[in-house]
């Protein structure tokens, strides 16, 4: 498909077969370039660091899904698989100026630094009984399935008041949330179910509060600066779903990347770098999330050589952003957990919309890699790292399982 300027837009690849290799495309196309996503939809993306950082305080990029041309005209079906991420309701996430203000401090308000702090005795214990869960040394073992996934699913549900046991139905809708392969009969329903769960979680906690999140946000509707019901289940929902997916890939890429790079891993095993820069090469150089949507243009924004014109979308490509050689220099498309710009990636956004929770992923990799790693010093991939399979999630770099060996 042209984009009217004679360059064909770069189609995103449903199954993620090659994230490495669509980045360096993106990138190479300049800061600004035509893609195509999933089920045909044309947007922009921001590929560069410099120019993402400056579109993601631009004022003229908004929230607002009714500024987008394509939606107003009926182009956007409501089947969509990632409707849900396009439209996912009222809440801080999909509202900009005095109203995004108002919703996230009542949010910060809520996910104070010394709650999160108080989760890492959780976060240790829940990580001391994954651990002890594992089998014997020597075993071959699917770490995603019985570490890297429950870890932050039973954090984020204690943070956020959820029953554990919706956590086996909330894996099942999630998964498809976020896939490109949903078929389309089961969009609606999924978004539907997903909302009912988290409208009866609100009333459960309006009937009787708790020490957790939900009931924070609550008891803060109840105090003056009011949120409505609808607004306080989007933005459970956005916690939830961002809260655990995001830190399920920090820490499965982390173990890749650790056991594609023996050196660097040897090196942290020593004490000669710290967990902290393990973490956050990680998040540069294979960023959890790999494409945030979705931004829309009140007015023509130019972008180098290129505009994105008045009404279009446009998405964040944090892959590509992540190895751009102006920012992170000419090694940047290698994993140096000893690098100078290690702590200058904007993985976690920047801007009004940074995420909310990225000390809380912090915090829960820097309790989890430590603690697997000395159980286990070393465990390795059990399969080659060409034969890990990508999960057809276009916003998230995420594997469908990791094999390891448990070695020590």
């Amino acid at each position: 498909m042209s984009t009217g300027t004679g360059a064909p837009r770069i189609a995103l690849d449903p199954f993620v077969s090659d994230l490495a290799g669509e980045s360096a495309a993106l990138r190479a196309a300049g800061p600004l370039a035509a893609v195509e996503l999933p089920g045909g939809v044309p947007v922009w993306a921001v590929t560069h660091h410099a120019e993402a950082k400056a579109l993601l305080t631009d004022p003229r990029l908004v929230k607002d899904i009714e500024v987008w041309g394509a939606w107003r005209r009926g182009e956007i079906p409501a089947d969509w698989p990632l409707i849900g991420l396009a439209n996912p309701g009222r809440s801080m996430l999909t509202v900009d100026g005095a109203d995004h203000r108002r919703l996230r401090t009542l949010v910060a308000q809520a996910l104070t630094p010394r709650r999160v702090e108080r989760m890492r005795e959780r976060i240790g214990k829940l990580t001391q009984d994954l651990l002890d869960a594992l089998p014997a040394e020597g075993s071959t073992v699917d770490l995603k399935a019985a570490f890297a996934y429950p870890l932050p699913m039973y954090v984020i549900a204690d943070l956020m008041g959820l029953p554990e046991a919706r956590l086996p139905r909330l894996k099942v809708l999630f998964e498809k949330f976020f896939s490109t392969q949903t078929p389309p009969q089961e969009v609606v329903a999924t978004l539907t179910e997903l909302a009912q769960i988290m409208a009866e979680t609100v009333a459960a906690k309006r009937a009787e509060p708790g020490d957790d999140l939900t009931s924070a946000l609550v008891l803060a509707s109840q105090d003056g600066d009011r949120l409505t019901d609808q607004e306080i289940v989007s933005t459970l929902q956005l916690m939830v779903a961002a809260g655990h997916e995001t830190t399920i890939s920090l820490i499965v890429n982390a173990v890749v990347n650790l056991s594609t790079h023996p050196e660097q891993r040897d090196l942290v095993l020593s004490g000669g770098a710290d967990w902290s820069a393990v973490i956050e090469e990680t998040l540069r150089w294979s960023t959890p999330t790999s494409h945030v949507l979705i931004r829309f243009a009140t007015e023509d924004v130019p972008v180098g050589d290129r505009v994105i014109p008045a009404g279009d979308a446009l998405i964040v490509s944090y892959a590509a952003i992540g190895r751009d050689e102006k920012a992170h220099g000419p090694d940047a498309g290698e994993f140096d957990i000893t690098r100078e710009t290690v702590n200058r990636h904007i993985s976690f956004g920047h801007g009004p919309h940074v995420c909310p929770g990225a000390a809380l992923s912090r915090l829960e990799a820097g309790v989890a890699l430590p603690a697997l790693y000395a159980r286990f010093p070393g465990l390795d991939l059990a399969v080659p790292a060409a034969e890990l399979r990508n999960k057809p999630v276009v916003t998230q770099n995420d594997l469908f399982e990791l094999p390891v060996r448990l070695g020590v």
